[in-house]
């Protein structure tokens, strides 16, 4: 097979998957997760159920792979840690980009769709966690041991503060959409929220 025949099939076979994700996400959150199947995802995509089956044979995998590619950084160098020696800075870079994917298209209707359906599924709040939040949270605590361990910070418990810290912005920028539909606060208020978050962890935290 040449390159181009295999970028070709590539590209197809990506377009296809995001084809299959959005209309997933679209049929999970008016049917819920119980009421959608794998044939209506596929009618919903356009896709052959060969397609679908062969790219996700269950509809866990689906949803599995629906919250890994919604907390996937955006950009290349979103997994880099900041560097220490600057609490304030680091924590605004960190900041930023957990309101890069808090606010990404979809985001909150995903939220939606584990709240409603955890009493029945739990396994989707578990998957939401794991995949989802768990490796943004372990980074934030990783840089928060290694800002510790520089003696740039002074803290017992690192997921505490790293907890303390995530909650403090999302709390201004992802629950309130949760109950209020037309919530959207500007870019400028939301990145305020991350300044304010980072100096209050420096006023806690901070050795110097």
């Amino acid at each position: 097979m040449s390159p181009e025949i295999s970028t070709y099939h590539q590209a197809m076979a990506a377009q296809k998957r995001a084809a299959i994700i959005g209309a997933a996400t679209g049929l999970f959150l008016r049917s819920g997760y119980a009421g959608t199947s794998l044939a209506k995802v596929a009618i919903a995509a356009d896709v052959s159920k060969a397609t679908l089956f062969k790219q996700f044979p269950t509809k866990a995998a689906l949803f599995d792979a629906i919250v890994t590619d919604y907390w996937r950084p955006q950009h290349e160098g979103d997994h880099d840690q900041p560097s220490t020696g600057d609490l304030t800075a680091g924590l605004e870079t960190v900041g930023r980009r957990y309101v890069a994917l808090l606010t990404r298209p979809g985001m909150a209707d995903l939220f939606r769709i584990v709240i409603a359906e955890a009493p029945r599924f739990p396994e989707l709040g578990q998957t939401h966690f794991r995949l989802g939040k768990m490796p943004f949270f372990d980074s934030v605590r990783s840089y928060l041991e290694a800002e510790r361990d520089s003696g740039n910070v002074e803290l017992s418990d690192a997921s505490l503060a790293a907890t303390q810290f995530l909650g403090m912005i999302a709390d201004f920028v992802l629950w309130p959409r949760m109950l209020l539909l037309d919530y959207s606060p500007s870019d400028e208020a939301m990145d305020e929220a991350v300044v304010e978050a980072a100096r209050t962890m420096r006023a806690r935290y901070a050795t110097t």
